[in-house]
């Protein structure tokens, strides 16, 4: 079942009145519980493409249907709510709110939702846990590693179950320990949950377990290969 839908997207910036086509006609699909990697050099439009999927940023042109909807028909509350309830997203830069323990951070998207306190604390018990932070529960984020921080950056994306998780450069300020740790979960995740993730990467080890990789450049894709075991 295709997940997400990308059909002809467009991006333009306009720099110093030179029109940048960030992203330049690309068409993909992803379907449901698919592991894979974008990957290309810097500017090639990793970045923007996820973030047009995620509703983060605006197509030129082109569409963007995530199970069905048109991103571009959603538009302030509704736009919102529907990326509360259906994508998880991981920065490089984690975003975790400072004064929130990693429980209150990980939780956070489904009090949002109006889930109630039990629910909130059975699924964020059982994320960190997985994650390997069960123990760190209320520390807050400058008393947590960088690895530490991004492995509750995932439990959030994944807490309120979405049908699947955009990752852009998650692996980017880690060392090759934490890097080994978090993708592991994430696989496990993907295979025992069946969420999809999409990344943008530059890292060969995200690279690696990836079980399709699309290449870009230049704003267009130049190879989309599947590999182990990928439909």
């Amino acid at each position: 079942m295709k997940v997400i839908e990308i059909k002809d997207l467009v991006k333009i910036y306009n720099e110093s009145e030179v029109k940048v086509h960030a992203v330049n006609g690309i068409t993909l699909d992803f379907e449901q519980g698919e592991f894979a990697a974008i990957v290309g050099p810097s500017g090639s439009g990793k970045t923007t493409l996820l973030n047009m999927i995620g509703g983060l940023d605006d197509p030129t042109s082109g569409e963007v249907l995530v199970d069905g909807t048109a991103m571009s028909n959603l538009k302030g509350s509704d736009l919102t709510d529907f990326r509360l309830n259906n994508i998880g997203f991981v920065f490089q830069s984690y975003n975790l709110i400072p004064v929130l323990t990693a429980k209150e951070n990980t939780e956070f998207v489904m009090r949002l939702q109006g889930k109630n306190s039990k629910e909130c604390d059975a699924r964020t018990e059982e994320l960190l846990k997985s994650v390997g932070l069960g123990e760190r529960m209320n520390a807050r984020p400058a008393k947590l590693s960088g690895g530490q921080q991004q492995r509750v950056a995932v439990a959030r994306a994944l807490a309120s179950k979405p049908k699947f998780v955009l990752a852009d450069e998650p692996t980017a300020n880690l060392d090759s320990k934490s890097t080994e740790t978090l993708l592991d979960i994430m696989e496990k995740l993907n295979r025992e949950e069946n969420i999809t993730f999409v990344f943008s990467t530059h890292d060969a080890r995200v690279v690696n377990k990836a079980r399709r990789v699309i290449t870009v450049e230049d704003g267009k894709v130049i190879s989309d290969e599947r590999k182990n075991g990928g439909e």
